[in-house]
């Protein structure tokens, strides 16, 4: 620690004398992936500018890491959020540097950016021109035009009563709706009118929903990890909450017993029957039965224990195959050195494990 306050100075110094949208000249990764593969977004060290991609071919077990720096000669940025395709496109979320960038998903090559954020976690698409940016600080809602990549609008999220209200975080369509979890010192589902770009309705759960998805009964599941004991705004057991999309009525709270625990990256099967998620305790207590847990969607119940136990890992993100229900986990090791990806049968076998960048953070199926 002391280390980095040492160093901090000089990394923004040079940071600052870098233009990351210059392409170097580099030799270059020439590839042409056309078979099934997975994203792995690398999240990286804060302020470090050392985010990464990685791509593995479901079908062979090959993989290949920093391919976006390999192809364009263009460091991919300051923490890697997420990914997310559409139409052979792929838009990666880079949080820290406040920008989106867009690849051909079987070449990998730039495409374009979208720029103009504050500090963006995800992008949902709504139609050929629109999507929506949720933004960790910004207090609002990014609409972006995709034609002309740009900001073309933004959905005010902004609340009295309190400093922190509201963020945004992950973002589920259902019809014309958008839910979007206020997840940052928050305890709330916003309701956006994808029409008209409006706040229709605001749901109270729980502190800190920070993932949602929804299951073959078209209802939503909404994750809430509680928060912790150094949360400003307090902290409280974690849930897993059922909601009708149509009613907004909160149809079933499940409530963890572990207060130090944090349930995140809700999941779904291909089915849409069952749900998966990674219980643990980043870099606090440690806590008993961490690791990823099952539940079907009819249960009542929580599970009461992993199906596959973290065992000294540290597991950092999950994926589920949307065609086969592979499971990818994503253990972050310590944070400072090059993470790795532990793929699952659908029965929880492991069958493959694979070196990834540092902090491997989210997935994305093409």
């Amino acid at each position: 620690m002391k280390k980095l306050i040492y160093i901090l100075p000089f990394l923004l110094i040079l940071s600052s004398c870098m233009d990351d949208d210059v392409l170097r000249d580099f030799e270059r990764l020439n590839a042409n992936h056309t078979e099934r593969g997975v994203f792995v977004v690398n999240e990286g060290n804060f302020m470090y500018e050392n985010a990464s991609l990685s791509y593995y071919n479901i079908n062979d077990n090959i993989f290949e890491n920093n391919v976006f720096y390999r192809t364009n000669a263009l460091p991919l940025g300051d923490v890697a959020q997420s990914m997310t395709i559409r139409d052979s496109l792929g838009y990666i979320v880079i949080n820290n540097s406040g920008k989106i960038y867009i690849i051909n998903i079987n070449t990998f090559k730039y495409i374009g950016k979208i720029t103009g954020f504050t500090s963006p976690r995800n992008i949902v698409f709504i139609s050929d021109e629109k999507a929506y940016v949720s933004d960790l600080y910004s207090k609002c809602l990014y609409i972006v035009n995709l034609k002309t990549r740009q900001i073309a609008g933004s959905v005010d999220l902004s609340a009295t009563g309190s400093v922190y209200a509201h963020t945004s975080e992950s973002m589920v369509v259902s019809g014309d709706k958008l839910f979007v979890s206020s997840w940052n010192f928050d305890d709330k589902i916003l309701v956006v009118n994808t029409i008209n770009d409006e706040i229709t309705d605001t749901l109270d759960v729980t502190l800190q929903p920070n993932s949602m998805v929804i299951d073959k009964n078209n209802k939503l599941w909404v994750l809430c990890d509680g928060g912790n004991e150094t949360s400003p705004v307090g902290y409280e057991n974690p849930t897993l909450i059922r909601i009708n999309p149509e009613t907004l009525e909160i149809e079933k709270t499940l409530t963890f017993d572990d207060i130090n625990g944090s349930p995140t990256d809700l999941c779904m099967t291909a089915g849409k029957d069952t749900l998966y998620f990674i219980f643990s305790n980043w870099g606090g207590t440690a806590i008993e039965g961490s690791g990823v847990y099952r539940m079907a969607v009819t249960s009542e119940v929580l599970p009461s224990s992993p199906v596959i136990p973290e065992n000294g890992k540290l597991f950092y993100s999950m994926g589920i195959d949307p065609i086969n229900s592979d499971i990818y986990v994503g253990d972050a090791s310590n944070y400072s050195s090059n993470g790795r990806v532990l793929r699952f049968r659908h029965d929880c076998i492991l069958i493959y494990e694979f070196e990834a960048g540092i902090a491997p953070g989210g997935f994305c199926f093409k």
